[in-house]
């Protein structure tokens, strides 16, 4: 379902050449989702009905200044139920950008927020790993990892974490006991 929603905004926003305003103000909505414990509540609890949904998204992405396409969108879904999947729709939409633009996406997890200039340099050398692709960065933050980077660039895993270092020192211990 979120790869048909997906589709069709971005078939929508290619038709409009709004493809990168969309993506935009798609991306700032899941970074509210993502920091906010209430708004994700309400995207994902079916306990709301769709009028209350769709009246409290409209207040937030007024505040937020999303609008147009992505703005109509988001009311749709709310609209059609369908708010709980929000988050894989946009996710989905992202996927369809990349591969359009001629980009991978590569999936960061560190302990703590990345500054600009390490995820430039992250940046660079996953582009000389994908063949010069330019290479988009989808950074979550998982302290449970202690120190280091999970990266996933397609089918490829590099985990330099600290918990993994750890684990594997442990369990070496273990068979040498």
């Amino acid at each position: 379902m979120a790869g048909r929603y997906a589709t069709a905004l971005f078939d929508l926003a290619l038709e409009e050449k709004a493809v990168d305003a969309v993506r935009a103000d798609l991306e700032t909505f899941d970074a509210m989702v993502a920091g906010s414990p209430d708004l994700l509540r309400l995207v994902r609890s079916p306990v709301f009905g769709a009028e209350e949904q769709g009246r409290a998204l409209g207040a937030v992405l007024a505040k937020a200044g999303i609008e147009s396409l992505a703005l109509n969108f988001l009311k749709l879904v709310a609209s059609n139920r369908r708010l709980f999947a929000v988050r894989d729709m946009i996710r989905s939409f992202r996927t369809l950008v990349a591969r359009w633009k001629g980009e991978v996406t590569a999936e960061v997890t560190a302990a703590e927020p990345l500054s600009d200039n390490h995820i430039e340099a992250l940046k660079a050398a996953l582009k000389a790993v994908s063949g010069g692709k330019s290479v988009d960065l989808d950074v979550k933050v998982d302290p449970s990892i202690i120190g280091g980077l999970v990266v996933k660039l397609g089918s490829r895993m590099v985990d330099s974490s600290l918990r993994t270092r750890l684990n594997a020192i442990k369990h070496a211990m273990k068979e040498a006991g």
